[in-house]
C-alpha cells in the first residue's frame, strides 16, 4: 500500500497546530493507522527483539511522551508495530497547561518548539483509560510530572507513582521539561537524590514494582551530568531517558518561528542529545539501560543512538513530518545495519560505538590501526572522521 501521509499532510498543516495533532489522534483512535500500513511493516524481525527490565520488546523503537499525553491511542500505536509507547506527561490533577499559542512547527527545519506546560487530564482520567486496555498489547510506559501550582513537587511524583504503578510496564519521572518553572532544578544532585528516594520508597509500597526511569534535559552542565550519573548509580534507578527538548537554538535554524520560547525538538536536537547519551553511558559504565530520544528520523539516526549507548529509542517529531510509516523504514534500515556490522542481535550493538573508539585508540597505541578488529563504520555524534 502506498504511503498516504504525503497526501494527507498538506490538509493537516492547514489546521492550527494543536488541532492538527488532535485530528491525528482521532484518526488513530478510529483505526485508520492500520489502513495506512501493511502487515509486513507491523511485524518485527527477531534480530530487533530484546529483553529489558524483564520485559520483552519486539523492537527498540517506541513513541516518546508528548505524542499521546492522555493515553488516548496507546493500543492503536502498539498495533502499528511500535516496540513501546510512553504516554504522558500525566499530572496528579487536571491542568490546562500554558496559554495558546504554545506549539510551533518549524517547517524549514523539520522541527517543533513547544511550551505546553504539562496540559493533562490528570491521573484519574488516565488511570480509567489504562484500566480498560486489553492485556498483551505491548509495552506501555507512563511519564509522570508535577502540577504547576504544587507546593511540594515530590508529593506529586509520589502520587503519580502510586497511581500509575499498577497500570504501567515502566514509569518515567519527568524533571526536565523547560516549560514548568523550577522543574529542571530537580535535576541538581541533592534535589534529585531526595526526590528519587521518596518515589522509590513509594514504589516499594505498591503491589508491583515497575522499572523507574528519569528523563533528563539536554542542557546539563558537565557537573550536573556527573552528579546525575552518581545519583543514578547510588539510588539504583532502572534507567535514564535522554533527552527532553532543548532551550538552546543551534546555529542553522532558518524558520521564522525559531525565536519562539519553549523546548526545541527535531533534527537540531540530535547531536546535543546524542552527545549527552554517549557521556551518560560512559559515566554509568553502561550499567543502566538508556532510552535515546531527540532528532531521530531515520535508521541512521536510530543506529547512532544505539551505538552511543541507547538500549531503546523513541520518536515524536519525525511522526509529524514523515508520518507513521517512518517506523517501517527505520526497522528495515536497522536490520541492514546490524547485519552489515556482523551483529546477530540488537543487544550486541548497544554501546558498540564506544567499543570501536576504545579499540581504535588501543590499536593506535600498538601501531596496528590497519589490523584493528573494531566493527562498524558509523560514528558517534561529534566523533571525528
Amino acid at each position: 500500500m502506498p504511503d498516504l501521509y504525503p497526501f494527507v499532510r498538506p490538509l493537516l498543516w492547514r489546521l492550527p497546530r494543536e488541532t492538527a495533532h488532535h485530528v491525528a489522534l482521532w484518526s488513530l483512535r478510529l483505526g485508520l493507522g492500520r489502513l495506512a500500513t501493511t502487515p509486513e511493516s507491523r511485524r518485527s524481525d527477531p534480530i530487533l527483539r530484546q529483553r529489558v527490565w524483564g520485559l520483552e520488546f519486539s523492537n527498540p523503537i517506541g513513541i516518546a511522551a508528548g505524542f499521546d499525553k492522555d493515553a488516548i491511542v496507546a493500543d492503536q500505536l502498539l498495533d502499528l508495530g511500535y516496540g513501546s509507547v510512553e504516554v504522558g506527561t500525566v499530572t496528579p490533577r487536571p491542568q490546562r497547561g500554558r496559554a495558546r499559542p504554545r506549539l510551533f512547527r518549524l517547517d524549514r527545519d523539520a522541527a517543533i518548539i513547544n511550551r505546553m506546560g504539562f496540559p493533562s487530564v490528570g491521573c484519574d482520567a488516565v488511570a480509567a483509560r489504562l484500566q480498560r486496555r486489553q492485556p498483551g498489547k505491548g509495552i506501555l510506559g507512563v511519564n509522570i510530572g508535577q502540577n504547576s501550582d504544587t507546593a511540594d513537587p515530590a508529593s506529586d511524583y509520589v502520587e503519580g507513582v502510586c497511581r500509575m504503578a499498577p497500570l504501567a510496564d515502566y514509569l518515567v519521572i519527568n524533571v526536565s521539561s523547560p516549560n514548568t518553572p523550577g522543574l529542571r532544578d530537580l535535576q541538581r544532585r541533592e534535589a534529585l537524590l531526595a526526590l528519587l528516594q521518596r518515589v522509590m520508597a513509594a514504589r516499594g509500597e505498591t503491589a508491583v514494582r515497575p522499572p523507574l526511569l528519569v528523563k533528563l534535559a539536554p542542557d546539563l552542565s558537565p557537573e550536573d551530568r556527573a552528579d546525575i550519573a552518581a545519583v543514578a548509580l547510588e539510588t539504583g534507578i532502572d534507567g535514564l531517558v535522554i533527552a527532553n527538548t532543548t532551550i538552546a537554538r543551534p546555529p542553522g535554524l532558518s524558520d521564522p518561528s525559531a525565536d519562539e520560547t519553549g523546548g526545541l525538538s527535531g533534527p537540531a536536537l540530535f547531536e546535543r542529545s546524542t552527545e549527552l547519551l554517549a557521556e551518560m553511558y560512559r559515566l554509568t559504565n553502561g550499567r543502566i539501560p538508556l532510552i535515546g530520544v531527540g532528532g531521530i528520523g531515520s535508521a541512521d539516526d536510530a543506529y547512532a543512538k544505539i551505538r552511543a549507548g541507547a538500549t531503546l529509542v523513541q520518536l515524536h517529531t519525525a511522526l509529524v513530518f514523515a508520518g507513521i510509516n517512518v517506523l517501517a523504514e527505520i526497522k528495515s534500515g536497522l536490520i541492514a545495519r546490524l547485519e552489515a556490522d556482523g551483529f546477530s542481535s540488537i543487544t550486541q550493538a548497544v554501546g558498540s560505538g564506544h567499543e570501536r573508539i576504545d579499540c581504535a585508540l588501543k590499536a593506535k597505541e600498538e601501531g596496528s590501526i590497519a589490523s584493528s578488529p573494531c566493527r562498524g563504520t558509523h560514528r558517534l555524534a561529534g566523533e571525528a572522521a
